[in-house]
């Protein structure tokens, strides 16, 4: 149902993949700067966790919003559009003067990342037909998304130790500057609608406020906690909007998100996996970087530079992984990968309060990193199997806020774990043991992402793409549609 032409597809490639670079920079690029923000802003304790809350509250919850609305209305322009806001926000927060205007940057860092991360995501999925040529290209965009998350904290503490806090958001002007620039003018957006439909807002409504609510009420656990009446009402009005989001949608003639999507098991069993490895791969990040802080005692920048181990493991298992994918499809990494990061964690797991790095963190690290390579390659490329063109910013947004909420209700709820564990004491051996158990929680959900990739996915992927499009009435077939 949509004009359909490709060219440059290399700067395409590029362009996408600088951007996804600097969207997962963020998510981790701002945590080693909070002491240095907190005093130079004079944020008070309770209110700093929302220079990294807020960005994930705005970006997860409408992600979905951002995929359909590339889908109707041109994804290139808001790939475009979606990074400038991002860059004018990263450029007020590193200007910011007071703790509101950087709280409002971040917000507005999250809005313009969910309008271009699944406009890019589907944007190479039209561009690269389905096939090795589409899983190398998911793979390096893969790898960027990785290597972003991982050098964050890297980025981060070099940043605040011998910069200011101010260079870990204005780092992002020049990267979001060459994602605009590799971006080819003439790139056709992969699936322009010949016949607009209309926006279904009032679902758009509804899963915006459902999927913020849940972050909201998910990372607010650290100050109210799980059995507060704030967090039970937060998520009970969450639940109760995501229904009746799912109601609408059944009845919709032009949904925001067809829920048949759902019934390939490439993409529901895609989705499941990735909320679970990103649970699992978050708690890595957070708590072995609390624990090389507050048990070895290293600085900001030595922080960053122990991760660099993981962020090669990264890497590494990403390009593993793309060459594994593109011969015998995705599941053939999935399975693996998960087993081997879940593994990483349980050796995490082992950590003692007078460990050092290379007893305790280096194996683990790359363990680990090399497995979730393995997994962060393939998924994308599973959940896109067999999903039609027009459909495909549908199908990217749905998985970014797979990505999003697991990043965010894992995290939150394996924090509460540790924090049950440590309880009010502050010596090292009360740390390491809370610590070790919110590791070896990540663990167990590796494990059943490596269940879910196992017994959902199938062993051979779809010979022909799967799509049931919705219909546009017109006299006769539009240009490009497979009937």
């Amino acid at each position: 149902m949509y004009k359909n032409s490709r060219g440059r597809p290399g700067l395409v490639l590029a362009a996408v993949t600088v951007a996804q670079f600097v969207f997962a920079l963020d998510m981790s690029v701002v945590n080693v700067a909070l002491p240095a923000i907190r005093g130079a802003l004079g944020f008070a304790p309770l209110d700093l966790s929302w220079v990294v809350h807020v960005y994930a509250l705005t970006f997860g919850g409408l992600l979905l919003l951002g995929g359909r609305a590339g889908d109707l209305y041109g994804r290139r322009w808001l790939f475009r559009l979606g990074l400038a806001v991002f860059g004018l926000c990263s450029l007020a927060g590193g200007l910011a003067q007071q703790p509101w205007q950087l709280v409002a940057a971040r917000a507005g860092q999250g809005i313009g990342a969910a309008a271009a991360a699944p406009a890019a995501l589907a944007m190479l999925t039209t561009t690269f037909t389905e096939g090795p040529r589409r899983v190398r290209a998911l793979g390096v965009w893969s790898a960027a998304n990785a290597a972003g998350g991982a050098l964050g904290v890297l980025v981060g503490g070099l940043l605040t130790e011998y910069a200011s806090w101010r260079w870990v958001m204005l780092v992002n002007l020049p990267i979001v500057a060459a994602a605009l620039v590799l971006l080819p003018t003439g790139t056709a957006d992969g699936a322009q609608p010949v016949r607009r439909e209309r926006l279904d807002v009032i679902g758009a409504v509804l899963a915006t406020g459902g999927v913020g609510l849940l972050v909201f009420g998910v990372v607010r656990t650290d100050a109210r906690g799980w059995g507060s009446p704030a967090t039970l009402g937060t998520l009970a009005v969450a639940v109760a909007l995501l229904a009746a989001f799912v109601l609408v949608e059944v009845r919709s003639a032009a949904p925001l998100l067809r829920l048949g999507l759902l019934r390939s098991r490439w993409v529901a069993g895609a989705n499941v996996l990735v909320f679970l490895a990103a649970a699992g791969q978050f708690a890595a990040f957070y708590f072995v970087s609390l624990y090389l802080q507050q048990v070895l005692g290293l600085g900001a920048a030595a922080t960053g530079a122990a991760f660099l181990p993981f962020s090669a493991g990264l890497v590494a298992g990403t390009v593993v992984a793309t060459r594994i994918t593109a011969r015998r499809g995705p599941r053939a990494a999935l399975v693996p990968g998960a087993v081997l990061a879940a593994a990483g964690l349980g050796w995490f797991a082992l950590i003692s309060p007078d460990g050092g790095f290379l007893s305790d963190v280096l194996g683990p690290s790359v363990v680990t990193s090399i497995g979730a390579g393995l997994v962060l390659a393939p998924v994308a490329a599973a959940a896109t199997t067999g999903i039609a063109p027009r459909e495909a910013g549908a199908a990217s947004g749905l998985l970014n806020s797979s990505r999003q909420l697991g990043g965010c209700v894992g995290l939150a709820v394996l924090a509460t774990v540790a924090a049950h564990a440590t309880g009010t004491a502050t010596d090292p051996g009360a740390l390491s043991h809370g610590y070790a158990l919110g590791l070896a929680a990540g663990a167990v959900l590796f494990a059943l992402a490596a269940v879910v990739a196992a017994t959902v996915l199938p062993r051979r992927r779809p010979a022909v793409p799967e799509s049931r499009p919705v219909t546009i009435r017109s006299e006769k077939p539009l240009e490009g549609t497979r009937s």
